[in-house]
């Protein structure tokens, strides 16, 4: 037996992270106007990495993969005390190791500096370390946050947990605008630092009287000895393990970027930034809106298999549908989507032909990513954690060897500068992303069965897609206009409309 779907979950998803995503991207665009590709920016790039490993190692994506599949199949059960007992003791376990590993952080941070970013000039190390030691105590409340989020999410509360982040972003907008005219660069970074900190603490604080109304028998305490806690924590730690190996695939691609001239840390933020757009919408909203619902299912190792085969399936074609033409446009019309962002202030046409490139290397791996994160899902419904483990550590050691090859060795082969190597950076990551990809259908086809898009739609969305592109870049040749927004207008609205056309989307549900 296998539980009823609540109506529009995925869109609730998608509605959440699209108004956070909106101020992100009013937030970057606002950033970049006043930073640029400065010395700043790649200061204030590195130092908001660093604290960022903690949010990832312990927030939204181990708390989905471990308390989520425990805590929604107690709700699933009607055990309301027992889940009760059990959010509460995973708090407490969070709030101590992210305290411990706050105050760690703060006291090494110039250690940590000098690790993920070798290639900085003294210059730019002395801006970076004073920013790592503001930013890292607002990390910690975000890892509360994604507790927050984890337990709204096994109750549906899908829309809260997803724009809860634009209160982090509306109060960095706010210290932009408010000290960004005349204040030096370098202070401007400070300001926005402790404007993160106190963004964290608001998006933290919106959620968490919602969480005690919905947990009413919510107890904070160390219930270590607790067999679903123990469950819990046991789910943890390969996931915890594999968040690890990412962060540390991130921190590698940072150090290389580093090496790759000033600019390439914040050019390669700025395509990340774009390349996140998708992967959230369309990638995390599917799999986020799924796990509660794959984890909640009962019935027999057949029936659940069953279940599991044709959520995915109708998981699959509406990340293949949304994605492919965002592969396309990255590729093909990169420079009118970096340039409506982020072309205004200090930020110059030649900084957005930059970004452009490096956010035609993420494009690679697009639709690997976001359709591999629906099969993580799966398996961690199934409360398997660590078959995702081993192929991420395939995954990051690809992209290590990869990652070096392209963007230290291939330019100075190719004859071109070496600031190049981040687009090289960002498409081996995206050959990695789509090995993982294939591992991860593979062995979930052995144990549940195949999830079958369809090929021949598949083709059909690529051709569309094509197709769109080529018409936009008719209009950009043959109507040339200078202003990045109204460029940005004349050609990516035609390409979306003309994609949406010939792709026919009603297509996606037969």
């Amino acid at each position: 037996m296998t539980p009823k779907r609540p109506r529009h979950a995925a869109t609730l998803v998608a509605a959440g992270i699209l108004l956070s995503r909106i101020a992100g991207l009013v937030r970057e665009s606002i950033f970049n106007g006043y930073f640029a590709l400065s010395p700043a920016a790649d200061a204030f790039r590195a130092a908001i990495r660093i604290p960022n490993f903690l949010q990832n190692l312990f927030g939204e994506g181990v708390l989905s993969a471990s308390f989520i599949p425990v805590y929604a199949g107690l709700l699933a059960r009607e055990k309301h005390e027992e889940a009760g007992r059990v959010a509460g003791a995973i708090f407490a376990i969070l709030a101590l190791l992210t305290s411990v590993i706050v105050t760690l952080g703060v006291i090494a941070t110039p250690i940590m500096v000098d690790f993920v970013a070798p290639g900085f000039d003294p210059v730019r190390r002395a801006m970076t370390i004073p920013l790592v030691k503001i930013l890292f105590p607002g990390a910690g409340l975000l890892v509360m946050s994604a507790w927050c989020l984890g337990i709204l999410n096994s109750h549906r509360k899908f829309f809260l947990s997803y724009s809860a982040p634009v209160l982090w972003n509306l109060v960095m907008i706010g210290s932009l605008l408010g000290f960004g005219r005349h204040t030096p660069m370098d202070r401007l970074a400070v300001i926005v630092a402790w404007a993160s900190v106190v963004g964290s603490a608001a998006q933290f604080a919106v959620q968490l009287p919602f969480v005690v109304r919905f947990v009413p028998g919510l107890r904070i305490a160390f219930a270590h000895n607790h067999e679903s806690v123990r469950t819990v924590m046991r789910n943890f730690v390969p996931v915890f393990v594999s968040r690890g190996v990412v962060q540390l695939s991130a921190f590698i691609d940072g150090m290389l970027s580093s090496y790759l001239g000033t600019g390439a840390v914040a050019a390669v933020a700025n395509a990340q930034t774009l390349y996140l757009l998708p992967v959230s919408l369309f990638g995390m909203s599917v799999s986020a809106s799924e796990l509660p619902e794959m984890s909640s299912a009962v019935g027999s190792d057949a029936q659940v298999a069953a279940f599991l085969v044709k959520r995915l399936t109708s998981g699959l074609r509406r990340i293949t549908l949304l994605v492919i033409p965002s592969v396309v446009a990255f590729i093909a019309l990169g420079d009118m989507i970096a340039g409506a962002i982020y072309q205004h202030g200090r930020f110059t046409s030649a900084d957005t032909r930059y970004v452009w490139i490096v956010l035609a290397g993420s494009g690679v791996g697009l639709l690997a990513t976001t359709q591999g994160r629906l099969f993580s899902s799966a398996f961690y419904a199934l409360k398997d954690t660590r078959t995702p483990l081993k192929f991420a550590i395939i995954r990051v050691a690809l992209t290590t060897i990869l990652g070096y090859l392209c963007s230290r060795q291939l330019p100075p082969l190719l004859g071109v500068d070496l600031k190049w190597g981040a687009a090289g950076l960002t498409a081996s990551a995206g050959v990695a992303g789509w090995i993982e990809f294939l591992l991860l259908r593979h062995a979930l086809s052995k144990r549940i069965g195949s999830a079958q898009v369809g090929i021949a739609w598949t083709l059909r969305l690529w051709g569309a897609a094509i197709v769109a592109a080529a018409v936009a870049w008719a209009i950009k040749l043959h109507w040339p206009i200078h202003d990045p927004r109204l460029a940005a207008a004349t050609t990516l609205l035609p390409f979306g409309a003309i994609y949406l056309l010939l792709a026919d989307p009603r297509q996606f549900r037969r």
